[in-house]
């Protein structure tokens, strides 16, 4: 039996476990995602999310996601909020602000309360976006920047600009995103041999300088309502396209997000919510 916690960021949903005590050990953790995350035999969500505890004494927790499929991410923008909430709510901290260790490195969310002191929404730190090929990582010359690369599928050429904010990011910008078959094309981009990790795809439209409408194939999951790294990388291309200011609005299948790029700092800052669905207890073997 193992407790659990379902969430959801903009639709984005995920099974939680408080796993502080160890009480699933780490290795069992891709089954146990491939198994709740199933739709008909399990709890249905889009992966799992597991509160651990840190590594290092600088953070005060550590953050593991995996996909649908078992494999892990190493960052959800969407999930991290939800993370940061729970943490908060079921008392783990009485932090409003706290570094937690991600495989994309230190991500410091900072919950935001209304005047009753109930949790409104999460802001969440991301860091700085990584935008050299190495650290995206994508094939080529290692130090080059990836804006408007051609990739041909199935005979159409596709121009896609990569961001890493942790994990891998391609952004195609269209007239019309909803026109896109996200189905057929967002596996071919995922796994095309110029990412050695696969990526997530994202098509996007611009809908004026501060408004953006984006679509996400996930890497692992497949399409899904709203990615949080993702309309953090969106925005930071659309910056580096001239499509964009460093702040704007981006509409998501599952809701909006705010997303600021900082000048000053160079970190990408997210704005949005996270909501509970159920409680509740996995009772089948995986």
């Amino acid at each position: 039996m193992v407790r659990f916690t379902k969430m959801e960021g903009l639709g984005n949903d995920y099974i939680y476990i408080n796993n502080l005590g160890l009480e699933v050990s780490e290795d069992r953790l891709p089954a146990l995602s491939v198994a709740v995350a199933e739709r008909h035999f399990g709890v249905g969500s889009d992966g799992l999310i597991v509160i651990l505890p840190p590594s290092t004494p600088d953070h005060d927790f550590r953050f593991r996601m995996f996909n649908a499929d078992g494999s892990e991410g190493e960052m959800c923008g969407n999930g991290i909020r939800c993370f940061a909430r729970y943490c908060y709510d079921r008392g783990l901290t009485t932090k409003t602000r706290f570094p937690v260790e991600t495989l994309a490195g230190t991500i410091i969310p900072e919950i935001l309360l209304g005047d009753a002191q109930q949790v409104v929404g999460v802001r969440v730190d991301m860091g700085m976006p990584r935008l050299k090929r190495s650290l995206i990582p994508m094939a080529g010359d290692e130090a080059e920047t990836v804006i408007n690369h051609p990739i041909e599928i199935a005979g159409t050429t596709y121009k896609v600009t990569a961001v890493s904010m942790g994990n891998p990011h391609v952004m195609v910008y269209v007239d019309d995103v909803d026109a896109v078959d996200l189905a057929a094309v967002g596996p071919q981009l995922e796994r095309h041999p110029l990412f050695p990790r696969r990526t997530n795809v994202h098509f996007v439209q611009v809908l004026g300088p501060a408004e953006l409408k984006m679509r996400t194939w996930e890497r692992g999951s497949g399409i899904t309502l709203a990615c949080g790294t993702g309309a953090s990388a969106v925005l930071v291309a659309s910056h580096l396209l001239g499509h964009a200011g460093r702040k704007a609005l981006i509409h998501l299948p599952g809701g909006d997000l705010t997303i600021e790029w900082d000048e000053a700092s160079g970190h990408v800052f997210k704005t949005g919510p996270a909501t509970y669905v159920c409680d509740g207890e996995f009772l089948k073997p995986f």
